[in-house]
């Protein structure tokens, strides 16, 4: 769904609930001591200004976003075969193709006369309006929405219009540096409104005899106004200010202290028309239009003593415009000085399985995401030094994992078992002797120690939890906050070291990138891999185009009739025209990609009684080795299915074959190696290398 087709469908269902939304900065829920701050652009500036003090504060600050979808296709989601290369392509695709609606931040302070940490949650609403003419370079006003996404926002109370009505806006930082190179290219001649190749247009246009009348019309009628103006200052009678036979379309002002005469209620054309009446015909004046803050632009003829001093205005009139428009460019930079302010600060950001949320904040705050993992994680540091995933923290640490039962680890459930005075309906986790961190929140000026939004998957109360959360966790790893006096520097602290910067890059399979090196971290933090073993990527094959009637099962049975008992590791489906096949060897990835085009060249009789031939009916299918799977990922469109995806990108050969280590030199006689290799499986292989010789020799 496109980002119109979203305003369509909610514009239609508009109520006069919005205005009710925005009649405070924060709604109260029933049953609640106070509710979260929900900011817009109505109230951003305030919340902006307190925002800054509370993360000058912070000891650490927690954020959550939430967006209007997760995958472009079914094919894109996470697997248990995705290397992780392919992982953060797959994040990649998801950050460039959907939206961030909501924007958590919650900063927490420790508050040592209490005893407690202070938290003080914002929840922003953003929304990727064009606040610039033109906008810059990758600026992209359109997003891509997943129903289930907008159904799982609506079941918990989202407020669609206040997103779109109300949303923030926003520029990268390349935008934002577009934006302005091209302020400077505009402005860089002497006279930004050169008219050459308007006069050009404009006299060829004067065929028209409604462009010729009014053109004359009008150099009387400018002529007639400068005659009075010069009569003035000649001590003649005092011009009266306007002129009535134009029906008061003409009045007098002045402009930068000199004379002008102010054009209004006529058509782009007839303006454009009056510029060219202007300069030709008159030396003394200059067309342009005055722009400001409460006024939209308004054309003038402005009356020069000499060239030197129209050439002045000239100049006066480009650097206000100028000035105008760097500051259209500063005010659309929007949530952005969010962002601005966390990373400036170079505190401790914590999130939950936060990884997309990072690519989404590099996405849309900073500029186009890295090709590769590895440069985005060397890029995010440089904004963001100090990151804790707290799935990962939960994960990694044996008593965490035992207050966790060794099951999900979810933020709700986290939440309602390490910190059960906060969350509401919590389940008892068996350790209520263990003393736990207090956290008290604060909205605006008021302050609270038992505190419930009810707002359940709202950024900024998942932000909240995210929090408490970490707090909870830092306790029960030996974290003591009463020992310090002032503010706890948890960056430094030694249980957490090891924390620092690992994030989760895809939670499926239990990889963990380490943002520092970009390398994977799983195993020096002991953590519990998804993986139920180890892959090996370069034993697979990649087929799409299969016949959609075909089943995991279906497959390898096919395989094993050709290639043997214990041949095939593994069958995993990616939709119903793709699926990955995982040899047990390696060499049988050539045999197969071999035997593949052997099969479908020769298309006789024998070939079609093959065991093979069930998969490769019809002759569609593709097959290629993994590669070819992160070429078409890196793609970045994507169709609904898998075969339309690798047509899309281009791939349209039906057996693809890469070098790979297992292979013999390839000057080595080809028959005595097809030799060995028979001799080294079973005869069912042999059969199916040769099909046509072997089966008629039988």
């Amino acid at each position: 769904m496109k980002m119109n087709d979203l305003i369509r469908v909610i514009t239609r269902t508009r109520t006069s609930s919005l205005s009710r939304a925005f009649c405070s900065s924060f709604t109260r829920p029933s049953g609640a001591d106070v509710a979260l701050k929900n900011v817009t652009r109505s109230n951003f500036e305030p919340a902006l200004a307190e925002l800054r003090q509370h993360v000058r504060e912070a000891d650490f600050v927690s954020i959550d976003l939430e967006m209007t979808g997760v995958t472009s296709a079914p094919w894109r989601e996470a697997f248990e075969f995705d290397r992780p290369d392919i992982q953060y392509l797959k994040i990649k695709d998801s950050a460039e193709k959907f939206a961030v609606v909501q924007f958590g931040v919650c900063p927490f302070h420790w508050d040592p006369h209490s005893h407690c940490f202070v938290a003080q949650p914002h929840n922003f609403y953003i929304f990727p309006r064009q606040e610039i003419p033109g906008g810059g370079d990758g600026i992209s006003y359109e997003f891509l929405c997943q129903t289930s996404s907008l159904e799982f926002l609506a079941k918990y109370q989202f407020d669609f219009n206040a997103c779109i009505y109300e949303g923030i806006s926003y520029l990268s930082r390349r935008q934002e540096e577009e934006a302005l190179r091209q302020l400077d290219s505009a402005y860089k001649d002497e006279f930004p409104d050169s008219l050459s190749h308007l006069r050009n247009g404009v006299d060829t246009q004067l065929i028209r005899m409604a462009d010729i009348l009014f053109s004359e019309r009008m150099k009387n009628t400018v002529s007639e106004w400068r005659a009075g103006l010069l009569r003035e200052r000649n001590g003649g009678s005092e011009f009266q200010g306007s002129i009535s036979d134009v029906n008061l379309k003409f009045q007098t002002t002045f402009f930068h202290m000199r004379p002008a005469l102010a054009v209004n209620g006529l058509t782009s054309r007839q303006l454009r028309l009056i510029k060219l009446v202007t300069e030709k015909y008159f030396k003394d004046l200059a067309y342009v239009h005055a722009t400001g803050e409460t006024f939209a632009p308004q054309p003038l003829i402005v009356y020069t003593d000499s060239t030197t001093d129209r050439d002045l205005l000239m100049r006066e009139v480009k650097a206000c415009q100028k000035k105008e428009a760097e500051m259209k460019i500063q005010a659309a930079i929007g949530f952005r000085h969010v962002i601005d302010l966390l990373s400036l600060e170079r505190k401790l950001i914590v999130g939950h399985n936060c990884f997309l949320d990072l690519a989404h904040v590099y996405s849309k705050f900073v500029g186009p995401l890295p090709l590769t993992a590895e440069e985005f994680v060397s890029s995010v540091q440089t904004y963001f030094p100090h990151i804790i995933d707290t799935k990962v923290l939960l994960n990694s640490d044996d008593v965490l994992l035992h207050i966790m039962k060794k099951g999900s680890t979810s933020l709700s459930k986290a939440f309602g078992l390490l910190c059960p005075p906060i969350a509401p309906s919590s389940t008892s986790s068996g350790l209520a002797d263990k003393v736990r961190v207090k956290v008290e929140v604060q909205v605006d000026d008021q302050r609270f120690s038992n505190w419930n939004s009810g707002a359940k998957h709202e950024a900024g109360y998942d932000a909240f939890m995210t929090g408490c959360v970490f707090s909870q966790a830092c306790s029960h790893l030996g974290v003591d906050f009463d020992s310090h006096a002032q503010a706890v520097d948890l960056l430094n602290n030694e249980k957490l070291q090891k924390y620092i910067n690992h994030l989760y890059l895809s939670w499926v399979n239990g990889d963990i990138i380490d943002l520092k090196t970009g390398k994977s971290a799983a195993e020096s933090l002991g953590s519990t891999s998804m993986r139920h073993r180890k892959i090996v990527f370069s034993n697979m094959i990649l087929l799409w185009g299969l016949p959609s009637k075909l089943k995991a099962k279906d497959i390898r049975d096919c395989f094993l009739k050709v290639f043997g008992t214990g041949s095939i590791t593994s069958i995993y489906h990616l939709d119903e025209t793709a699926a990955f096949v995982e040899f047990s060897k390696a060499e049988l990835v050539s045999i197969f990609l071999e035997l593949k085009d052997s099969l479908e060249r020769e298309n006789d009789p024998i070939s079609i009684l093959h065991p093979l031939s069930k998969i490769l009916e019809g002759g569609c299918v593709h097959a290629a080795s993994y590669e070819i799977y992160k070429e078409i990922c890196s793609s970045p469109k994507s169709e609904l299915l898998f075969v339309d995806q690798a047509k899309a990108v281009g791939v349209q050969w039906k057996t693809k074959q890469l070098e790979t280590a297992f292979k013999v030199e390839k000057h080595e006689n080809e028959i005595s190696e097809r030799e060995c290799q028979i001799n080294d499986f079973p005869d069912e292989l042999a059969d199916s290398l040769y099909p046509s010789e072997v089966q008629l020799s039988k």
